[in-house]
């Protein structure tokens, strides 16, 4: 038989139908066209990582600055020359590389693998798979019912959980020493895809208006942005007790440069730090941290990214409540520093690590650094936490042969914060625990603290142990696997304690599950391949999966606006802060008020700060006093008088007289509802200058003459 295609045909007569198709479009419109989708498919990519890049060039610049002592204004305004022009240099080399003929023999073009790790396996395999996956159920189910009251010994999750880890590491480990090269590689994210998780990310970003979560670390952080739009200065000493005077707090050394950009960036534009923060940045971050958990969730997912993605982001925004769950670090408190860091650094780390495991480019390792000196800038966590991701992604790689890429990463991903920890150490007494929070929590409550109990418990610890088995094969496995192993290591009875022992780090670990980047693993859930007789029940399966995850985060979970989260919903964008407060704050500091400190309620004074340094108050927050010695008469003052401001304690006019004087206080407010207060302040040597009413009704005496 005669192939059909070599048959002549005689030309068909024109169609007089004018076309409407995309065949009709001119060959201008249709480029036109394509361009627009390629730029969509690549804009998570490029977003994440121009952040990235940009804020390392404004971290190592701000670090610079010190040594010129430059304004933080000079350095923001350097830094937007900078970004300008490396901007124009990589539109540069984008248009040289495409006109490059493109090479598609990479690995990165390797088609995708669907399967779980190793594919078919020989029966010993099937054992040790059946051993994991009962390991890890019994370790799940047993660390999710150790918080809700049930009498459970640790021992098991933590043992259930090592072995777990172990078998799963050694299963990842012979698929990868036994399955073909080159490593499988996601394929790149289609048009739809990243449009979807663009939109996703854009409604996060618009999400953050309206949600406010008051923490009282933000008299620091947001108060350190204030103090800095405000004066032009980087304040080495303390600046909440006093005017750059005393000793800066030990436990926060001078090198996350979040605060000093935001500082710098609202004084030359000339808004206010906190609505700087509140309404330009953090909508910012919020995207960002939406797109770095795409990116991920993406890259590791073996099939339905988009529906992985969709269950991670119900996982943050529906477990919430607890203060130390991941919820309320990803949107709640991006503006902190530490928030991004474990929303964005944490999974954009994992990919990057991916990323240089598979293909060993320069760019992979130009983004590890810039991403480490980020991560600093953002949070001294960084390098704690930083040390313990690397260490495990880089173990699992020695374990198939992989040192060298591992040493590589290591260097690339540790020198920058290590090496700023260290010269701050020297030039300035470095970082010590001393004032910080001591309270030691062990593995068991640290479980129960972040990845939190009962259902969601479980959940977590499903998504924990089973890891390796539910990423991409390869790389994302391994990967997974080493991230399961460190963390079951640390959640041993005893593990936490001997490095708190050592280390004297305690404040912060209760953070290490930080480094397992959960909401992706959460979403790879309803990814497992479900045995079904056609790709469409299969389909059905995996979303019944996530309905099912999402159901039960809504009905066991504390979503992120509920009010046991903390949280106040508004109707409108608002600061991060109690309203009635930052009314308050706000009408003191128009009042005609003598020199001198404030003393006022707690919650007022902790407000303060972060309306206006200008209002100096006798407690910022009396947390920090540990770092003054609690027995100090500095310290002793300041609880006195505001237990006195606030109601709680009446102490007489002698005991208040001395302490009013060492502290130079100028006015004292209190609510009306403290007569103590209001009625002692005239016996002090106070006159009422000044009242304000409800809500919130106040009176205000200022130091006579």
């Amino acid at each position: 038989m005669a192939n059909v295609d070599s048959i002549a045909v005689a030309p068909a007569k024109p169609d007089p139908t004018p076309r409407t198709g995309p065949a009709s479009r001119p060959a201008g419109a249709r480029a036109g066209l394509s361009r627009v989708r390629a730029l969509v498919a690549v804009a998570p990519a490029v977003l994440t990582d121009g952040a990235v890049i940009a804020f390392a060039l404004f971290t190592v610049l701000y670090h610079l600055a010190f040594l010129g002592d430059l304004r933080p204004s000079v350095t923001f305004r350097i830094w937007l020359l900078a970004c300008v022009v490396l901007a124009v240099v990589a539109v540069l080399r984008a248009r040289r590389r495409a006109g490059a003929p493109a090479d598609t023999t990479t690995a990165d073009s390797a088609p995708a693998a669907q399967d779980a790790p190793g594919g078919a396996r020989p029966s010993a395999d099937r054992r040790l798979l059946i051993g994991v996956l009962v390991a890890a159920a019994v370790a799940a189910i047993s660390a999710g019912v150790a918080g809700t009251g049930v009498s459970v010994s640790w021992w098991i999750p933590a043992v259930a959980g090592l072995l777990a880890a172990v078998g799963g590491l050694l299963l990842v480990r012979q698929a990868w020493l036994t399955g073909p090269a080159p490593t499988p590689a996601a394929p790149a994210p289609t048009t739809v895809q990243s449009a979807y998780a663009l939109v996703v990310s854009v409604l996060v970003g618009i999400s953050s208006f309206f949600l406010a979560r008051n923490t009282p670390d933000d008299v620091y952080y947001v108060g350190k942005s204030v103090w800095i739009a405000e004066r032009d200065l980087i304040p080495l000493n303390d600046f909440l007790f006093s005017e750059n005077v005393l000793p800066a707090m030990g436990s926060q050394p001078p090198i996350p440069s979040i605060e000093v950009f935001d500082g710098a960036f609202a004084n030359v534009v000339g808004i206010h730090a906190s609505s700087a923060l509140w309404y330009v940045l953090l909508p910012i971050m919020a995207v960002l941290a939406a797109l770095a958990l795409w990116r991920l969730t993406h890259r590791w997912a073996p099939r339905r990214p988009l529906l992985a993605f969709t269950v991670a982001i119900a996982y943050l925004y529906l477990v919430a409540g607890s203060d130390a769950a991941l919820g309320t670090f990803h949107l709640l408190r991006l503006h902190e520093g530490k928030g991004m860091f474990v929303s964005t650094v944490i999974p954009l780390m994992w990919l990057y690590l991916t990323e240089w495991f598979d293909n060993r480019s320069r760019r992979s390792l130009l983004l590890i650094v810039a991403l480490s000196i980020t991560a600093i800038g953002l949070t001294n966590t960084a390098a704690i936490i930083l040390p313990m991701l690397v260490g495990a992604a880089g173990f699992a790689m020695l374990l198939v042969g992989r040192w060298k890429a591992a040493v590589v990463a290591a260097v690339a991903a540790l020198a920058y914060p290590i090496g700023s920890l260290v010269v701050s150490r020297l030039l300035l007494g470095g970082m010590a625990a001393t004032g910080a929070d001591d309270a030691f929590f062990d593995a068991a409550y640290t479980y129960k603290r972040t990845l939190l109990f009962g259902v969601v418990g479980v959940i977590s610890g499903l998504a924990l142990w089973c890891g390796a088995l539910l990423a991409r094969r390869r790389t994302p496995a391994l990967l997974a696997a080493g991230a399961t192993l460190a963390l079951s290591v640390l959640f041993v009875p005893g593990v936490l304690e001997l490095l708190s022992a050592l280390s004297g780090i305690s404040v912060v670990l209760w953070r290490v599950p930080w480094l397992l980047a959960l909401p992706t693993l959460i979403g790879l859930l309803c990814t497992v391949r479900v045995p079904a007789p056609t790709p469409a029940l299969r389909r059905a399966a995996s979303g019944g999966i996530a309905v099912l995850l999402v159901a039960s985060f809504a009905l066991f979970a504390t979503p992120m606006w509920s009010p046991k989260s903390w949280v106040d919903v508004h109707d409108r964008p608002t600061w991060k802060l109690p309203q009635q407060r930052q009314s308050i704050a706000f009408w003191i500091k128009g009042l005609d008020r003598p020199q001198g400190l404030l003393l006022a309620p707690k919650t007022i004074m902790r407000t303060t700060p972060i309306v206006t340094s200008e209002v100096r108050v006798v407690l910022p927050r009396d947390f920090y006093l540990v770092e003054y010695d609690l027995n100090s008469q500095f310290a002793k003052d300041r609880l006195l008088l505001s237990g006195f401001a606030d109601g709680a304690a009446s102490p007489t006019p002698a005991e208040l007289k001395p302490a009013l004087d060492r502290l130079d206080v100028g006015t004292i407010c209190v609510y009306n509802g403290n007569r103590y207060a209001r009625d002692t302040a005239p016996r002090l040597g106070y006159q009422e200058f000044a009242k304000r009413k409800a809500p919130g009704a106040m009176t205000c005496f200022r130091r006579a003459d």
